[in-house]
């Protein structure tokens, strides 16, 4: 009965982006393939009709990469003068692919399209332009009536809306935490469920029981139709809420999600419920230790509205979306018994919001487990993964987004190339940078000297990590990436692998310059290469600097020590309401 309950709720998602944003949900769909599937099958459609701008052959050439394909294809459809619903169609591509100029171009053709109202109200939902996103949808019929609906829905949540919960009597277990997460290890293989799962794991170790409780729907909705109610990983227990039917609004949702947790909750009895951004997650957790009598934690990983924010245009950070969602990240904040967050810069974000100091607790990202144990040679994690052992390989393991400045550590690398014929560079992971990387590679003829393995399991990514001789973080200059500290150059420092990255507040709290790697200057590719030269060239320096990494990892970031602070501070808290309470 599970798989039919599962297969409903994915219909159920579907057939809600299948009317209100089909191009999105196409893009979606594709993001998740892949990349060795997607990207030729793109290329062989988009092959077929080279001058036809159809909706279908835009997102082709989108998901193909090929950037110069998909402006040839605008251009053409504008000289050709479509017809107002195929322009109202290519801005729908065009925003679903983050192009908002010929996403406003095409808007400019369609003004006599039906449906004009539903794409206009995304495009300035785009923009952060809530408010005026719902009022244009006022008095329109249809489909266009639910859209209204759901970002009526997701506004009042915005502006402060809350769950409501009936205060329940139940009397808390020592040493139980229950965690509210977004996503989770085995389904998703993130940085997000990686560190959770460390936590989670670490804390058992410590003495405490945790249970993990992933969001509504999850991972259904990410579409693993053969999702149980229960995952056990590494002793872990990850609870799932698939609910038989799912509110349609995001206030429905997350009132469904908060009823649901409560009885988790009320089953499990812990002592303290601990959860992570963005706000939502607070929103529930807060509301459901408030039901129970019992504190809750809530854990900054992420400036999310910076993330947003990077994203668009400069005017995005005066945009409503971006001040709702500062000011309701700075309430949940301030109402949760302790925020812990992953580093000096985070914190100084966390009391400028008005947390008291110390209700603050740092949990840097971390390592353990197998990057605990001495790391392979070059040559070993060379051969495990069929590599060239005498190659020099610098390279990186990240999301692909464009924050992560990646198009100049590929400039970088064609400047670096012709003078370090043995130099090969590898891109680790997926995002919705990555089509644009692979132009800018084929573009810059580098096909043969570059590597981009996709997404990869955790034994893989290590194994990627100690195959490098230089671990690069080419981040551009922008809030989130001045706040957040990223975990995967501090597994690289473990490695025994040297750093090179971006001069930024969060990235000098891991990379000390000079000592366990080098620091650059962000967005400036001439820059970069010069330092990554000067390493590749002296390898007595690489193994100097990535020894002294490894040993300041082990001594200062592990996931016991965390876990070991984090605990004594749920004891803490689990101490003052009892007494309170009594």
């Amino acid at each position: 009965m599970s798989i039919l309950r599962n297969v409903r709720l994915a219909a159920t998602t579907i057939a809600d982006h299948l009317t209100e944003a089909p191009f999105v949900l196409a893009l979606q769909i594709l993001r998740r393939l892949p990349s060795t599937i997607v990207r030729p099958a793109a290329s062989g459609l988009a092959s077929l009709a080279p001058q036809s701008s159809s909706a279908a052959l835009l997102l082709a050439s989108h998901a193909a990469g090929d950037d110069a394909g998909l402006e040839r294809r605008f251009e053409n459809a504008l000289r050709r003068g479509p017809t107002p619903e195929h322009a109202r169609k290519a801005a729908e591509v065009a925003l679903a692919a983050g192009r908002t100029e010929w996403a406003d171009r095409f808007l400019s053709r369609a003004t006599e399209s039906t449906q004009l109202a539903a794409t206009t109200a995304r495009r300035r939902w785009y923009d952060g332009d809530m408010t005026s996103a719902v009022d244009v949808l006022r008095g329109q019929p249809g489909n266009a009536s639910k859209q209204r609906q759901r970002l009526e829905s997701e506004l009042r949540v915005f502006q402060g809306w809350r769950p409501s919960l009936a205060s329940t009597s139940m009397q808390p277990e020592p040493r139980r935490v229950l965690h509210l997460l977004t996503n989770s290890v085995p389904h998703t293989g993130s940085g997000y469920a990686r560190r959770s799962h460390s936590i989670l794991s670490a804390q058992a170790r410590e003495g405490w029981e945790p249970l993990a409780v992933t969001r509504l729907a999850y991972p259904v909705q990410i579409g693993v139709l053969n999702a149980r109610d229960t995952d056990v990983v590494d002793g872990v227990r990850y609870q799932r809420l698939l609910p038989e039917t799912m509110a349609k609004s995001m206030d429905g949702r997350l009132q469904q999600q908060a009823e649901e947790l409560l009885q988790v909750a009320r089953e499990f009895r812990p002592s303290v419920i601990h959860t992570t951004t963005h706000f939502v997650n607070g929103l529930v957790a807060r509301e459901v230790a408030s039901a129970l009598g019992i504190p809750w934690v809530y854990e900054v990983r992420g400036q999310l509205a910076d993330t947003w924010a990077s994203t668009r245009d400069p005017e995005a950070k005066s945009s409503e979306r971006y001040r709702l969602f500062t000011e309701r990240e700075a309430d949940v904040m301030r109402s949760a018994d302790l925020v812990v967050t992953l580093g000096e810069s985070m914190k100084r974000n966390i009391l400028a919001a008005g947390v008291p100091e110390e209700r603050i607790l740092l949990s840097p990202n971390a390592v353990g487990g197998a990057y605990l144990d001495e790391p392979l040679t070059h040559a070993e994690a060379r051969s495990a993964l069929g590599l060239d052992s005498d190659a020099l390989y610098i390279g990186t393991i990240s999301s692909l987004v464009d924050y992560e400045g990646l198009e100049d550590l590929v400039t970088s690398f064609a400047l670096l190339a012709p003078r370090l014929p043995k130099l090969k560079l590898i891109v680790v992971g997926g995002g919705t940078a990555a089509p644009a990387l692979r132009d800018q590679v084929r573009r810059l003829g580098l096909i043969d000297s570059v590597l981009f393995p996709g997404r990869v399991p955790a034994d893989k990514a290590q194994l990627f990590h100690q195959a490098l001789d230089v671990f690069v973080v080419p981040r551009k200059d922008l809030s989130v990436t001045r706040s957040v500290t990223p975990l995967k150059p501090v597994e690289a420092l473990a490695s025994a692998r040297p750093v090179v990255a971006s001069r930024l507040d969060a990235l000098q709290e891991i990379v000390h310059d000079g000592v366990n790697g080098r620091l650059g200057e962000p967005s400036d590719p001439v820059g970069l290469a010069e330092v990554l030269f000067e390493m590749l060239e002296d390898d007595g320096m690489r193994r100097r600097l990535g020894a002294a990494g490894r040993q300041h990892v082990l001594a200062t970031r592990t996931w016991e020590a965390n876990a070991k602070a984090c605990v004594q501070a749920y004891e803490v808290l689990a101490s003052n309401h009892t007494r309170r309470a009594s």
